[in-house]
């Protein structure tokens, strides 16, 4: 037995979609705003072009995660279709095979 249900990888996709992307996002724009706006108010100072580098590594990350989110948002939404079309193709394969136990027809 599988440790969630079709429903509950569904509702896990949905969390992801509507809580942690646009939560994320926001998150990420509020520290990438406040860093370039440090930056401009030091600009000048070496201080300034070691906050654009960072800020560059950030969005980076930044990236990295949203991309990380996506997948895994498109992977529990993929699994649950798996699992449920394996069920039903394995179901199907072994109805195939005809009764096989002395016990069938009793």
């Amino acid at each position: 037995m599988f440790s969630s249900t079709p429903t509950e990888k569904k509702a896990a996709a949905n969390t992801i979609e509507t809580e942690l992307e646009p939560g994320t996002r926001k998150a990420t724009d509020g520290a990438k705003e406040d860093t370039n706006a440090a930056a401009r108010t030091l600009d000048g100072w070496e201080t300034a072009s070691g906050l654009k580098k960072l800020a560059e590594i950030w969005n980076q990350q930044v990236k990295t995660l949203m991309g990380r989110l996506s997948a895994e948002k498109t992977s529990l939404r993929g699994a649950s279709g798996l699992f449920v079309r394996n069920d039903v193709r394995t179901g199907g394969e072994l109805r195939s095979l005809g009764p096989k136990s002395k016990l069938e027809g009793l």
